[in-house]
């Protein structure tokens, strides 16, 4: 029997395969998609490829999906910490970021992209201002992307007003239509930032252009008593209610002060929450109850916020803390458990992408996928795969990213070569920033 023709057959000694774990394993690449799977023998015997990658001791599983990001803000990482919400936002960020130019948005996308692929994120759903510049890197570099420029009710550096953000959206729309790994997503920023019409129109855009609808809410207590005062007394999630915000193409980003009848409302739409657990907990916003949002069944994914506010874009140390957080908070050891936490930085990520296929290694889906090293001391030993990816593993034990088949990273070397170049540029904007911030 002649053997079958494939890119690339990628085998390790553990994996974590869609519902069920295995070793000496073996995945069959072709055309960017996972062509077959299985034991690494079986897998040999029926395939050929141009391109072998044993990786020995290693953790093959999906690659982490960041569902809520502003990866150009890597930045201002560690710019202005230990603030309050608010006080960060309007008294240093904000003040900022009004100075932004196209090479920082793209520097500072670059830079986020390549802390991505090092700790194992294959594919992230971001927000920024000038955001034409992180889907333009994201092509570039081989990354997996939903995105949208952030809309406010006041000018930003991409858009005089709504009708011209709406036209940007709709010229992006038609340029990524096609994209297999890029596309857009409806961003307003939030319900303090915007206006009953910018929300409105927005989800309708959402609706005409057939994309998710992303958008901070109920982040904080001081958020909460923001819109009470703006909104005739309502709270965030009743005000986005009442504007037919909640769909099931809507995902609502942080959620941490909720009613229990909240809850209930956005179980009834069918939309989705992003955790942000050290975001919130750095920048004092509360804890979310994230235990009750599993109970009502509503999806829940996880991100890891910007740079600026957590300080990092490590999905694993957010995997991890969601489980232990929604544990110690609930007083409940059984409470998200590291299969549930693990689904929820994969597949449950996936659907904020709209792309179900991806978050998971079976056959047919794209071959996004990452390897941890399994010498390392603090894997070992081994019972449990997706227990150790969940609890004892961290971004730098990450040795391979993989998406669509396209090696992006492996072993301390990134494929596009600019990391040096882009990490100089990048210290030369720290001054830039300083004297923004000491020109308010």
């Amino acid at each position: 029997m002649s053997l079958q023709e494939c890119d690339t057959i990628v085998s390790a000694s553990n994996a974590i395969l869609d519902g069920y774990t295995d070793t000496d394993v073996a995945i069959a690449i072709r055309d960017g998609l996972i062509a077959d799977l299985g034991k690494k023998g079986d897998v040999i015997a029926k395939w050929q490829s141009k391109n072998e990658l044993d990786l020995g001791r290693a953790l093959l599983m999906p690659g982490l999906i960041n569902a809520h990001t502003h990866v150009p803000m890597t930045f201002l990482r560690g710019f202005a910490d230990d603030l309050p919400l608010m006080d960060w936002l309007t008294k240093h960020i904000f003040p900022v970021e009004a100075h932004l130019t196209n090479r920082i948005v793209a520097l500072g996308a670059r830079l986020g992209m390549y802390e991505m692929m090092r700790g194992g994120t294959t594919g992230f759903v971001d927000s920024y201002l000038l955001e034409a510049n992180v889907l333009e890197e994201a092509d570039k570099m081989g990354m997996r992307c939903v995105a949208g420029e952030a809309v406010f009710a006041f000018p930003s550096p991409a858009y005089p007003n709504w009708e011209a953000a709406a036209d940007l959206y709709r010229a992006q729309a038609e340029k990524y239509r096609n994209h297999s790994r890029i596309k857009l997503c409806m961003m307003p920023h939030s319900v303090y930032t915007t206006s009953d019409d910018i929300l409105r129109q927005s989800m309708e855009l959402a609706q005409e252009l057939d994309i998710m609808y992303h958008i901070h809410l109920s982040e904080s207590a001081g958020e909460v008593a923001q819109s009470k005062e703006l909104h005739q007394g309502m709270r965030p999630v009743e005000y986005a209610k009442s504007l037919g915000l909640l769909t099931n193409r809507s995902i609502f980003a942080h959620m941490v002060d909720l009613t229990d009848q909240e809850l209930d409302w956005v179980a009834e739409s069918g939309a989705q929450i992003v955790h942000n657990p050290v975001s919130n907990l750095k920048l004092a916003s509360g804890i979310a109850p994230v235990a009750d949002m599993v109970s009502k069944r509503i999806s829940v994914a996880i991100g890891t916020d910007g740079a600026a506010s957590n300080n990092s874009l490590d999905m694993f140390e957010s995997m991890k803390l969601a489980a232990i957080l929604a544990k110690g908070a609930m007083k409940d050891a059984t409470v998200i458990p590291a299969e549930m936490a693990f689904k929820m930085a994969t597949q449950e990520g996936a659907r904020a992408m709209m792309k179900p296929d991806v978050g998971v290694l079976k056959i047919g889906a794209p071959a996004d996928m990452i390897a941890l090293d399994l010498n390392e001391p603090n894997v070992v030993p081994l019972y449990n795969e997706i227990s150790h990816a969940v609890y004892a593993s961290n971004a730098k034990d990450c040795i391979l990213t993989m998406v669509e088949g396209k090696v992006l990273y492996q072993n301390g070397t990134y494929a596009d070569g600019l990391y040096a170049e882009t990490v100089a540029e990048m210290q030369d904007l720290v001054q830039w920033a300083r004297s923004k911030a000491n020109s308010l």
